[in-house]
């Protein structure tokens, strides 16, 4: 039943003006409220359970698109269309980015040449990484976050954060990216021109691992685009709109959205609608079984 009736005179008045209105007969109004859901109207609401479940597991941050990736990936079969039509008919709404901002070309960096040159595909992990630091706000004060990541698969491989914005700071994050991925020698390095970047020890750190330094020029954030693209999904679906009570807070809440749900769960348009950590296993699974052909 859609609706229970009200068996009084004041109901049946209103129904019957109504279906004078409306020019249709009292009978098949009524007949209408005993008629049965449609199916398809039932699977809408067994969808919408299902686009519930993506849309608070993504932190509230999914769209449509990545919604209907989830419900794929779990056996339902519905059109992308169909998906956007339930979200908008019941208020689930997807994070928006911010405003764009132009940038002029900038200066070309005099510590490090432009090696990246804005290409941004590359084929093999640990080829290419690139990294930048953005800051967070707590009622401590500014939490600074310094990031590293892979552009093969736009996994974020190293980090750290602390309270200011010493040198420390991206070498440890460094540190920790190398500490993981062991990298080979050759590989590029993409940065500002930030004087971080061109302190000793980064440059040392840089020059005893075979790691060879890329910056942008000055003032362009077209030249570490996927670097600045991490930092506005970061911005943009947890730390928005946000003033932390207290560094430790902030950074444990980065560190979830960062090791949790970024790098092994949120879908990236770049691949295709898959998580980093998925599309680097697909790549080491295939090349495993090219390996084992040859």
């Amino acid at each position: 039943m859609k609706y229970a009736f009200i068996k009084d005179h004041r109901t049946v008045f209103r129904v019957r003006s109504m279906c004078r209105v409306l020019h249709v007969h009292h009978s098949g109004f009524y007949a209408w409220l005993r008629r049965p859901e449609s199916r398809r109207t039932q699977q809408d609401k067994e969808l919408l359970t299902t686009i519930r479940f993506s849309y608070e597991d993504s932190g509230k941050v999914y769209g449509s698109r990545r919604v209907h990736r989830d419900l794929r990936d779990w056996g339902s079969r519905c059109g992308e269309k169909r998906v956007a039509r339930i979200m908008r008919e019941n208020g689930i709404v997807a994070q928006r980015g911010y405003k764009k901002h132009r940038y002029q070309a900038g200066k070309p960096a005099t510590t490090a040449p432009n090696l990246l040159q804005q290409n941004f595909d590359v084929a093999t992990p640990n080829l290419v990484w690139v990294t930048d630091i953005t800051y967070i706000r707590t009622y401590e004060g500014w939490l600074y976050l310094a990031a590293v990541m892979d552009l093969f698969s736009r996994k974020i491989v190293g980090w750290a954060m602390g309270p200011n914005l010493k040198a420390e700071l991206v070498l440890d994050a460094l540190i920790m990216a190398v500490w993981r991925r062991k990298p080979e020698k050759g590989l590029i390095i993409h940065s500002d021109q930030g004087s971080q970047f061109g302190s000793y020890d980064w440059t040392s750190f840089l020059k005893d691992h075979g790691i060879e330094a890329s910056m942008s020029r000055r003032g362009n954030c077209y030249d570490n685009a996927a670097k600045e693209s991490f930092f506005a999904s970061l911005k943009m679906e947890r730390v928005r709109g946000k003033v932390y009570p207290s560094r430790r807070i902030a950074k444990a809440d980065v560190f979830e959205y960062m090791e949790m749900f970024y790098n092994p769960k949120r879908r990236h348009s770049y691949l295709d609608y898959v998580s980093p950590a998925d599309y680097e296993n697909a790549y080491y699974e295939e090349n495993k079984c090219l390996q084992n052909r040859v």
